[in-house]
């Protein structure tokens, strides 16, 4: 769709903000404090988690119909995540060369033909993070380099698997859900090449 419907628009006032306060600060995110006010006028305490990069999602199809996952321990839910490669990109960057990057560091893995397929904003009422999502296709191995803080486990799955794995729960990360949903769309929708499409629904 290349045109915006005419419902999407806004309606009502736009929240006020006062002066920030700035309580934490680190190299990635600042999380600030605002006596803010709401569409309604009520008074508001209103805190942002302020992201200082951006997130990058890659999902490597391969020409046989599978994709190539990211296993690793997640700190803040203290649990195993399987997942897409991603990573993160300065703000004023370009997400297509760090999501290179990415692909290389987490997977060993370098991409000929790349697609932005989505953009997105995760979790919109506590933070301002936005995530662009690229499908990478035409693959072959590089040399894997992670960063001294991931103990990666790479495995390749098929498509189909990925998709019913994480639909059942058991992949809950949000980029991987939202881009195997895509992909999955794309091949309906004859988006992408009609024998990858064909395995990636088979």
């Amino acid at each position: 769709m290349s045109q915006k419907p005419p419902w999407l628009k806004p309606h009502g006032q736009p929240w006020r903000a006062g002066p920030a306060r700035r309580l934490y600060d680190n190299p990635w995110i600042a999380l600030e404090e605002y006596d803010a006010v709401a569409p309604t006028g009520a008074s508001a305490l209103y805190g942002v988690v302020r992201f200082k990069n951006l997130a990058l999602a890659i999902l490597p199809l391969h020409e046989d119909g599978t994709i190539t996952l990211v296993g690793q321990n997640r700190y803040p839910h203290a649990d195993y995540s399987w997942e897409i490669p991603e990573g993160g990109g300065p703000l004023d960057g370009d997400p297509l060369e760090h999501a290179r990057r990415e692909l290389r560091e987490e997977v060993g893995l370098e991409a000929a033909d790349w697609r932005e397929v989505l953009r997105a904003q995760l979790s919109n009422s506590v933070t301002d993070e936005r995530a662009v999502g690229f499908i990478a296709m035409d693959l072959r191995p590089v040399a894997q380099a992670p960063d001294e803080t991931e103990d990666l486990a790479v495995a390749q799955i098929p498509f189909k698997e990925a998709l019913e794995t994480a639909l059942a729960g058991h992949m809950p990360d949000m980029l991987t859900v939202a881009m195997l949903l895509r992909a999955y769309h794309m091949a309906r929708e004859g988006a992408l090449p009609s024998a990858l499409a064909r395995r990636l629904l088979s």
